[in-house]
């Protein structure tokens, strides 16, 4: 097992440094106290830098966190001080590009929000327990909308009429809002 690489936590938070998706993969942190106390220190650290064009990467309370943001969106990726970097950068950029896809492009806090069961089915599809099953962003995405709520078909499968079904499904949810 000390081969393997392991993943801490992968961490989703908003501009305010608040929770929108969240995993934790190790005992490190027994209680929600210090998982919220964790989150906040690595939020409060990492605010003012300019992760949006590539991933930054720190160290914080012995731990490697790389990070990147987008729009009012943070993404963080957790490993051990033992970790090889260049693995965690390789989880971050699949989680960051997976979200992308699955929310066309339109990544922010409420779009994540209404996906909110997407992307933990993403968290899931990448890691478990730890150890890292996948990293290639289409290969994720692909997996979520299949067992997404679009009719079934992987997006690129779809019938022009199931596509249609599914815009008027999400517009007629996004208007009831």
């Amino acid at each position: 097992m000390e081969s393997c690489p392991l993943i801490k936590n992968i961490l989703l938070l908003d501009s305010e440094g608040k929770r929108v998706a969240v995993k934790y993969y190790s005992d490190d942190w027994p209680t929600l106290a210090s998982k919220l106390a964790f989150e906040k220190s690595v939020f409060t650290k990492t605010q003012k830098t300019n992760a949006r064009a590539e991933a930054e990467i720190g160290m914080f309370d012995s731990f490697i966190v790389l990070y990147k943001f987008i729009s009012d969106l943070h993404f963080y990726v957790t490993g051990g001080d033992d970790e090889n970097e260049l693995v965690l950068a390789t989880v971050l950029q699949g989680f960051f590009d997976a979200v992308a896809l699955l929310l066309r492009n339109n990544v922010e806090k409420r779009t994540a929000l209404e996906n909110l069961d997407l992307i933990f089915l993403c968290l899931d599809e990448i890691v478990d327990g730890g150890i890292i099953l996948e990293t290639e962003a289409s290969l994720i995405a692909g997996r979520m909308v299949t067992h997404g709520a679009d009719g079934g078909a992987p997006l690129s499968e779809q019938t022009i009429s199931q596509a249609l079904a599914s815009a008027r499904e999400h517009l007629a949810r996004s208007l009831l809002k």
